[in-house]
């Protein structure tokens, strides 16, 4: 049982028709939102593998340049 908080029981052929209801209004719009929206995802992969690099490369600089105790 699907619940969502602004529909409370929807069955696939309810998501069905609503699906087609959208498809019918913004057909002609849909391929460039799902492009921008596969932009955006790159752009964001992208930002977050340029962090986890930073944060990568400052534990392995912060390693490197405190000496081991005996």
């Amino acid at each position: 049982m699907n619940t969502l908080a602004f529909l409370p029981s929807v069955g696939g052929t309810e998501l069905f028709v609503i699906a087609f209801v959208a498809l019918l209004i913004f057909g002609n719009r849909l391929p460039s939102v799902m492009r921008s929206l596969g932009k955006s995802v790159t752009e964001f992969k992208k930002g977050v593998a340029g962090i986890e690099d930073e944060i990568d490369q400052a534990v392995t600089a912060d390693k490197k340049s405190t000496p081991p105790s005996p």
